[in-house]
């Protein structure tokens, strides 16, 4: 895990007292709200819908029990008592008052973290796969490579002001868990003649122009890997638009000048870059994989608990076949734990859950926690003797929701409870959603499906991609809420169609259960998932349930 030497921490003690120092002066008016407002961006402070926001960095998700308990310190005594997990698995806090906000980033380095370019047009936290140094379908750990990438990108005096905010996504792994075909650059580690190189994905995006990123370099060996990304954002860096912000980001860039191009400008610029790494990048390289080391997880230990447990306790099986994923060592799981408890907000954790998260790590763990870009907590190592005993104490306090994977899973943006932007909300939605599929106790017949929400058209919700993407916007004032079907966040990304006109606020939960029921009665089998049936069939069949109904109702 990331770590901070005495540069770094003597680093981040001087950004905290300059921004002090800033946030003193605009208390006192010696800074307007426009003057000051690139300075509290520069250190993740955001002016929200109500009231200030902080949006804290967790390098690709990974945290430790001391990490995580100071979230929940800082979530009780500056805040409301709780903090929100992101798609970009950073944590934000929505109720900070503007004086206690030096005293957060002063909480946050003590434990060596900190809420640097988590806005701007800079590099944002590079996210990666939540099973990451976990997962049985591993190729490598891809964690030592973003955290080489989040070192070289923090305070990197060329792309401090790029032409629009810039995200990087790594995966491991050949199924992709980490949704690297929607970033800037998204990159897959594949193997290529016995040798484990990235393929580089470039352009990728969601917002109002949603466009699956394209490969520009399909291997990239791993000691090119810096060089090469430095030449892709210098490219953009001077092609990208500053006229116009809704075509500045790259997939316009390559979208305009045309792939091949763009191609030929990086490796043009990456012979001369290529030349100017010396070999400094490869030596910190090998410092931070002795960091990454999987921990030595126990041997030979008996799994009689979990199987006495799975048999007799049909709560625990069923919170074990959709929450559990299979780990590289067969005696251990990987946990993912929902944040996502039926008509609870999307994402949202209480001290008291962030605490119980950390002791578990701790107990349990080997000391390790993920966040999800899906919003959920993981404990990637628990040996399965153990999982009884994680699920009782999660249970205890709410967190042992068996819906992973499943339709209440929802991905949600905060929307027009706290977002300046959106145009509808989110949180409600998504709440009754949950709460209708969990009366009609129809989720695990479903089976696998993913159900994303954004309350406006910059898609923080990640609704291109859902199987089921729901956007809210604003017409004539009365919120209305498009769907689109067949979107997919993984290997074989693909963004979603639009079903056709969208539903008011009181019809959309309506709509959703019709879709679901449509899917149950045309799949093929149990085991064909709403994604595959909807590439089997199309669109025909799902928009016959949608407004075959509503136009009969309305003739009437």
């Amino acid at each position: 895990m990331y770590n901070y030497n005495e540069f770094d921490k003597a680093f981040l003690d001087e950004r905290v007292e300059q921004f002090s120092a800033q946030v003193a002066r605009r208390i006192d008016g010696s800074l307007t709200e426009d003057e000051f407002r690139p300075l509290r961006l520069m250190n993740g402070l955001y002016l929200q819908l109500h009231a200030y926001m902080l949006r804290v960095a967790i390098p690709y998700g990974s945290l430790d029990a001391a990490k995580m308990r100071q979230l929940a310190y800082i979530a009780e005594r500056f805040d409301k008592g709780y903090g929100h997990f992101t798609t970009r698995q950073n944590i934000q806090y929505n109720w900070p008052k503007l004086p206690d906000v030096p005293a957060i980033l002063r909480a946050l380095a003590d434990v060596g973290m900190h809420a640097i370019q988590t806005s701007g047009n800079t590099i944002r936290n590079v996210t990666s796969d939540h099973f990451a140094g976990a997962a049985a379908d591993e190729l490598l750990d891809p964690r030592p490579f973003a955290e080489l990438i989040r070192q070289w990108s923090t305070d990197h005096p060329e792309f401090q002001f790029l032409p629009r905010k810039f995200k990087v996504a790594i995966t491991g792994s050949p199924n992709d868990r980490a949704v690297v075909k929607a970033h800037d650059i998204g990159l897959r580690m594949v193997e290529k003649d016995g040798e484990v190189g990235f393929e580089v994905i470039v352009g990728g995006g969601l917002g109002r122009t949603p466009i699956v990123g394209k490969v520009i370099r399909d291997f990239l060996p791993q000691e090119d890997l810096l060089p090469y990304l430095e030449s892709v954002v210098s490219v953009y860096n001077l092609l990208g638009r500053r006229d116009n912000k809704y075509k500045a980001r790259i997939k316009i860039t390559v979208m305009e000048n045309g792939l091949d191009t763009y191609r030929e400008l990086v490796e043009q610029e990456f012979i001369g870059r290529r030349a100017l790494f010396n070999g400094v990048d490869q030596a910190l390289l090998d410092e931070i994989h002795a960091r990454f080391r999987r921990p030595d997880l126990a041997q030979g230990r008996s799994v009689e608990a979990f199987d006495q447990a799975y048999g007799a306790d049909p709560v625990f099986r069923s919170w074990a076949d959709t929450n559990l994923a299979e780990h590289k060592q067969g005696d251990h799981a990987i946990v993912t734990v929902s944040i996502k408890a039926h008509g609870e907000t999307p994402g949202d954790a209480s001290a008291e859950q962030m605490r119980v998260l950390a002791d578990l790590a701790e107990e349990f763990g080997y000391d390790e926690l993920r966040i999800s870009h899906e919003q959920n907590v993981i404990l990637p190592h628990i040996h399965k003797g153990d999982l009884p005993a994680v699920h009782a104490r999660l249970a205890a306090v709410g967190l042992a929701t068996a819906n992973v994977g499943l339709i209440s899973d929802i991905i949600a943006c905060p929307g027009m409870d706290y977002c300046a932007l959106a145009t509808a909300r989110s949180i409600p939605i998504a709440q009754q959603i949950a709460e209708r599929f969990d009366e009609l106790k129809l989720e695990h017949e479903v089976g696998p499906l993913k159900l994303k929400i954004s309350g406006c058209i910059n898609a923080c919700g990640h609704h291109h991609v859902g199987h089921i993407g729901i956007l809210g916007l604003d017409r004539a004032g009365v919120e209305n809420y498009q769907i689109t079907l067949g979107g997919d966040g993984t290997e074989t990304a693909a963004i979603g169609e639009r079903t056709g006109p969208g539903f008011p606020a009181d019809e959309i939960v309506g709509a959703v259960e019709r879709l679901v029921k449509a899917y149950l009665e045309h799949r093929s089998s149990v085991e064909e998932t709403f994604l595959e049936t909807y590439r089997r069939l199309g669109m025909a069949p799902f928009k016959e349930a949608l407004y075959g109904e509503v136009k009969e109702r309305h003739a009437a």
